[in-house]
């Protein structure tokens, strides 16, 4: 079974309506101000997961920066996965600055099928004074869910919406919390290379890393050198799509040299565990 862990889908409103969401938030404006950027649906994503043999796919929010826009964006992702319930599997968004809304709509959200929170963009702020959050991971924790976050590298090329959520930034959170279940999108930003030292490799027992965008940050060597740091049940194939066809990931793991049970396990048997599905 192959399992996308990384997918982003959009109403229909948001699509035909992009310019009015554009001036809305800033983080939808960077990612999607360029025409060229795709936004789909969730219909759109069952084609392409159908075209490209794709049983199941993590459907993603993004950060959006007022609560209302959460709230009416998770209802057109727990109204895919009723829509869907074999194929898409459900993350909300919830503002981490907001507790008491946040928790509420996290109950919402669980009642409806929803398995985790993501892809969350936890500002410097916050992650520089994590007590602000406490109640609202707390509350994660509490009822089993995952969180995806996106993370960037410190060094690189500038993309749009790359943002500063770095190793080091992500890192104190990962330490406060070692009962999150917390998936670190496009490797992590490069944290897994931090598990050469001793403590770091201890306090990552817990967390994931997704494929997301990888032909677009790392050579073919990321697969193999992860591998060893890291227990390869932490990866997790994720395309990152629309940005990204779910084939052209696949085939860059199916290439990549590691071991075919290994490339299984990416490709959906480390999801299927995660999110604790037909178990």
């Amino acid at each position: 079974m192959k399992i996308d862990f990384h997918t982003h889908v959009f109403s229909p409103d948001i699509i035909n309506n992009r310019e009015k969401y554009l001036l809305k938030d800033p983080l939808f404006a960077e990612l999607y101000s360029n025409p060229k950027a795709r936004l789909v649906t969730a219909d759109e994503l069952i084609s392409s997961m159908d075209e490209q043999g794709i049983e199941k796919s993590v459907i993603l929010n993004i950060n959006w920066q007022d609560m209302e826009l959460c709230l009416n964006t998770n209802d057109y992702i727990i109204d895919a996965i009723s829509r869907y319930p074999g194929r898409l599997i459900g993350f909300c968004m919830v503002r981490l600055d907001d507790p008491d809304r946040a928790c509420k709509e996290l109950e919402r959200c669980i009642k409806a099928g929803i398995k985790g929170v993501g892809e969350l963009r936890p500002e410097e702020t916050i992650l520089n004074n994590l007590d602000r959050a406490d109640n609202v991971i707390r509350y994660i924790i509490q009822n089993n869910l995952v969180v995806l976050t996106h993370t960037s590298e410190p060094a690189g090329h500038l993309y749009p919406g790359k943002g500063n959520n770095t190793p080091e930034l992500i890192y104190p959170l990962i330490v406060k919390y070692p009962q999150l279940n917390l998936v670190c999108a496009h490797w992590g930003g490069g944290l897994p290379f931090y598990a050469l030292m001793p403590e770091v490799k201890k306090n990552l027992r817990n967390v994931y890393f997704d494929t997301a965008a990888s032909p677009f940050l790392y050579s073919l060597d990321i697969y193999k050198i992860v591998t060893l740091l890291l227990d390869p049940s932490t990866i997790l194939f994720g395309s990152d799509y629309p940005l990204l066809k779910p084939i052209r990931i696949i085939r860059e793991i199916q290439s990549s040299g590691i071991p075919e049970e290994i490339i299984n396990n990416i490709l959906g048997a480390n999801a299927r565990r995660l999110l604790k599905l037909d178990l």
